[in-house]
């Protein structure tokens, strides 16, 4: 008898466009788009279910074959992923994470902070005139998983070290049990859609 078909193994990729000046984009997977509406600054795809291994991804700029981004990825069965296409569109690059979505404890919600503005300073995220929860992160970094209290918090973007606030954001709201990503947008001094900002992806 035939041995029967093993089943294939799968990762999860989340991919974000985080380039302020670049137009919307195809996502292609093993030069297979998988994106059925141009992808748009800033928004993501959710995560999608891939099989595992090294996979070729692209990023086209939409109805072209123009490609901006060119990487292959390992990726580990069972494992989650984000992939962020970054940077002013005359440099853009992609920044790779892989993604710890362990269950927060009961009563927490787990976020972190990914500094995605090309000309923006090292910046500390803090509670409003207060502490800093993290702290001096440079463009393209990104902070692990941090567990917090569930509940409704007012924090600012500050210039690493400093009081200077750069940015404050609009009060979040973490929900017992999600988990989350913050991430800085925009240029320093961009105005409309590419102005120095914040987005909040929920990851589960």
């Amino acid at each position: 008898d035939d041995e029967p078909t093993p089943t294939p193994t799968t990762a999860r990729l989340l991919v974000t466009h985080a380039s302020p000046d670049a137009p919307g984009v195809d996502l292609l997977l093993d030069n297979v788009k998988v994106n059925s509406a141009a992808l748009e600054y800033p928004n993501n795809t959710g995560y999608l279910t891939v099989n595992s291994g090294s996979r070729n991804v692209k990023v086209n700029v939409t109805g072209t074959t123009t490609t901006v981004i060119d990487a292959t990825l390992a990726l580990a069965t069972n494992k989650n992923y984000s992939v962020f296409a970054v940077d002013s569109v005359s440099k853009i690059s992609a920044v790779v994470i892989e993604d710890n979505l362990a269950a927060p404890a009961s009563g927490k919600a787990h976020i972190r902070f990914i500094h995605l503005s090309p000309n923006a300073p090292a910046v500390d995220v803090a509670v409003d005139g207060g502490a800093v929860v993290f702290g001096d992160y440079e463009f393209k970094e990104a902070s692990e998983f941090t567990p917090l209290d569930a509940g409704t918090y007012d924090l600012e973007v500050r210039v690493a070290g400093t009081a200077v606030v750069a940015l404050d954001l609009a009060p979040i709201t973490l929900t017992a049990g999600k988990i989350y990503t913050v991430f800085a947008k925009g240029f320093l001094t961009g105005t409309g859609n590419a102005a120095l900002g914040a987005e909040i992806i929920t990851n589960n």
